[in-house]
């Protein structure tokens, strides 16, 4: 049974990854790549525009599934993340405010507390306002 995620990545980040049809989280933490697997859909949330920059972003930057489950080290000199394929399915930009009435993931006031971990599973009825809000 697939499931829904929600990777926490700046924006710049997600824009490079979805251009290179790669997932990565946690500056390229295999373990959170290792919870999902193939055909679960990540949906990545960006809190800013770019990492370390502090300008509030809030915004569902893409959407796609993974269609294996190969993960990989990537060697960029002495930066080598692990990454896996992600088919992107969209990168429209959806605002927080725009869906977070609908979310279960929002419903409690201390949700951003949750995000510190890179990697939330999501609730099928949040996947779906997501996916709707992010292909409309």
């Amino acid at each position: 049974m697939s499931r829904g995620w929600l990777g926490v990545v700046a924006a710049d980040h997600v824009a490079r990854g979805a251009e290179l049809g790669i997932a990565q989280i946690n500056h390229g933490n295999r373990t959170a790549l290792a919870r999902m697997h193939a055909g679960d859909t990540l949906v990545y949330y960006s809190p800013t525009r770019s990492r370390g920059d502090g300008v509030a972003y809030r915004r569902f930057t893409a959407i796609g599934t993974l269609p294996d489950d190969e993960i990989w080290q990537a060697d960029e000199g002495s930066f080598q993340p692990f990454r896996r394929r992600f088919d992107v399915v969209s990168t429209t930009h959806v605002p927080l405010e725009r869906v977070r009435d609908s979310l279960r993931l929002t419903a409690d006031p201390h949700w951003g507390y949750r995000l510190r971990l890179g990697l939330v599973p999501l609730e099928p009825e949040d996947l779906d306002t997501l996916r709707e809000a992010m292909t409309a």
